[in-house]
This record gives C-alpha cells, sequence and structure tokens, in this order.
C-alpha cells in the first residue's frame, strides 16, 4: 500500500495520494492547484498512473486542482451526486465505492460543512475531508452548511467507526498530521456537548470570517469540468442537432463503470468497457464493423477517450455531448 500526505501551506490543506503498489493505478484526493506540478513528480518517481481525483467537496479556501490534473493525465474527476459542479466525470453516492488497482475506497455523505460534503473510508483509514477535523470540526456558516446535520454525519456516522480508524482530515492549521476516532471521541472540545442542540449553539457561535479565497476560489471551482463546448473540440455527435435514431448507426461503447450503468441504466445495444480500461480493447474496437460512439456520464470520459483513441491509431470514433445525461433528457421529450 502506498499512502503519502502532502500539505498546502497558504489554505493549510491535506492532499492525499493513494495506491496498491508502485507502478500500478493511483488516486488523488483534495489536490491543491498550486502543487499539481508536486503530484505529477511524485507519480513519476513511484511510476504510478493516476487514474482518479477526488474532492470530497466545493472548496472556499483553495482552487482544485482536478481540471488541471485531467487534462494532463486524461484523469477520471469524482465528487459527491449532491455536488453543485458544472460536469464531474464521476458522481457517487452514499455507501458507493470508488474502485482503482487494488484499492476500493467508500464513499460516505456527510452534510453540514457543506451540503456537498463526503468522507471517504479505505480500510482502517478514514480520509474526513472539512468534515471531522483534529480536535475541531468544519465550519458550518457558507455553501448550504449546517450545523445539526453536521452532528448526525459526525456521531451517527463517523463516530461510530472503530475507534482505532484512522483520521485522515482535509486541513489542520497546528501542525497535526492524524488522529483516529478514539482520540476525537475523547479529546475534540467541538464533540463534547451533551445533545444536537448544544453543537448547532456551539457551531453558532463562531462566528468566524469568511475564507480569503472564497469569492474566488468557489466559482472556480464550480467550473472547472470539461464545458459542452470543450467537448464539441473532439469529434462528437450532439443529440441538439440530431435525433436518437441517429445512434442505431453507430456502435455505442460506455466507458461508465458498472456500478453506473446499474444505477442510471443503459442505452440498448451498447458495449461496456469502463474508461479505466480503455487502451486493453484497443484490438476489440478496430473490429467494430460500425462508428464508435463514446458515451460516459457527462460528455467528460468519452471526450478524453475520442483523443486518446485517436493518438492510438484508431478511427470513425466520435463521442456523445454531454453524455448518457444528455441521452436522458432528449429520451424523455
Amino acid at each position: 500500500m502506498i499512502l503519502r500526505q502532502m500539505f498546502e501551506p497558504v489554505s493549510c490543506t491535506y492532499t492525499y495520494l493513494v495506491a496498491s503498489r508502485q507502478g500500478g493505478e493511483a488516486l488523488l484526493i483534495d489536490p491543491v492547484f498550486e502543487k499539481a506540478e508536486q503530484y505529477l513528480q511524485l507519480l513519476g518517481e513511484l511510476d504510478l498512473k493516476l487514474l482518479k481525483v477526488i474532492d470530497t467537496h466545493v472548496h472556499a479556501d483553495h482552487i482544485t486542482a482536478m481540471g488541471v490534473l485531467r487534462d494532463q493525465t486524461n484523469c477520471i474527476t469524482v465528487m459527491g451526486e449532491q455536488s453543485p459542479v458544472d460536469i464531474v466525470s464521476m458522481r457517487v453516492s452514499d455507501g458507493e465505492y470508488v474502485h482503482l488497482e487494488g484499492v476500493k475506497l467508500q464513499a460516505i455523505h456527510t452534510p453540514g460543512h457543506t451540503s456537498d460534503s463526503y468522507c471517504f473510508l479505505y480500510e482502517k483509514c478514514i480520509f474526513t475531508g472539512d468534515t471531522l477535523l483534529i480536535r475541531g470540526t468544519g465550519r458550518t456558516d457558507f455553501q448550504n452548511g449546517d450545523a445539526g446535520q453536521q452532528y448526525d454525519s459526525i456521531f451517527g456516522k463517523l463516530l461510530t467507526l472503530p475507534e482505532d480508524t484512522i483520521v485522515l482530515p482535509g486541513h489542520d492549521y497546528r501542525g497535526q498530521t492524524a488522529s483516529t476516532i478514539g482520540e476525537e471521541k475523547a479529546h475534540n472540545p467541538r464533540l463534547r456537548v451533551r445533545s444536537k442542540q448544544d453543537y448547532i449553539a456551539l457551531m453558532d457561535s463562531l462566528n468566524l470570517p469568511n475564507p480569503k479565497m472564497m469569492d474566488v476560489a468557489v466559482p472556480e471551482n464550480m467550473k472547472m469540468g470539461l464545458s459542452l463546448e470543450r467537448q464539441k473540440e473532439v469529434p462528437s455527435v450532439d443529440l441538439d442537432h440530431t435525433s436518437l435514431a441517429t445512434l442505431e448507426n453507430y456502435q455505442i461503447v460506455d466507458l461508465r463503470e458498472e456500478t453506473e450503468r446499474q444505477r442510471f441504466g443503459i442505452i440498448p445495444n451498447s458495449l461496456s468497457l469502463p474508461y479505466s480500461s480503455l487502451d486493453r480493447h484497443f484490438s476489440l474496437l478496430k473490429q467494430c464493423s460500425k462508428p464508435i460512439l463514446f458515451v460516459c456520464a457527462a460528455g467528460e470520459r468519452s471526450a478524453m477517450a475520442v483523443a486518446i483513441s485517436r493518438a492510438s491509431g484508431l478511427e470513425n470514433i466520435q463521442h456523445l455531448v454531454g453524455g448518457f445525461t444528455r441521452y436522458q433528457q432528449k429520451s424523455q421529450v
């Protein structure tokens, strides 16, 4: 197992790299824009392929590196389904798993700091984002924050984990790097409340200033996805300008993971080839008698897949702008 904790001093943000082995697939959690080159250097040194990047929520104190890492590595961007971000490659819900080679993280929806806050459980470690900090908790006074919801998230979900579960927070402002659920139960002053109402009163009394980067970071982080206009820069099919019947002329290749297909549905007669394994199936794609149409959730993975496939010598390949989401919308008209 490879686990690295990296620190960005301006916003006091921790970013985590997780992989099962050197030379394998990796993911990053809560990367910071200014540190993107550092992450890429470490990935190169460990001979890791960046497969997925997770943001635990829309950040207000720094600009995420999700977009720049996607553009440089063709990785999958991942956030919770409640996230207000314009476009993200893959959205997860409470209890679902994020997979890569040798690694499985369980997504836990923990609203309170923001409405889209998630924590991610990996074996004996819990990446808590801004929900549970070391001897503290995330503030609840902006971005649809709610102290009552945070109380339920912490006491009803996180504190029910085994006490030796390692807490790896998204921030620390005093130089602490890790804790455990048992330590936080025993020593976190914000958790020494007798009731939910006491916790709400405590959080409402903090009266903290807004993060310095809030007015810049939030809008920037909300629109970091691969926009529809950028999706059209590669060969594509746009259902705004053609009918669903047009899809019958293509071999549709669904790049979503099996959990997404089960949850959201499929396009009839589509071939399932998850994006993460696409490079292992180029020989199969070359045998298709019809033109190939890549489809994913929102058009981000499929646009990248077109570019990757064409660079590998495949021709007559397009993707569906807006992905399965746009297909569903068109189907319901």
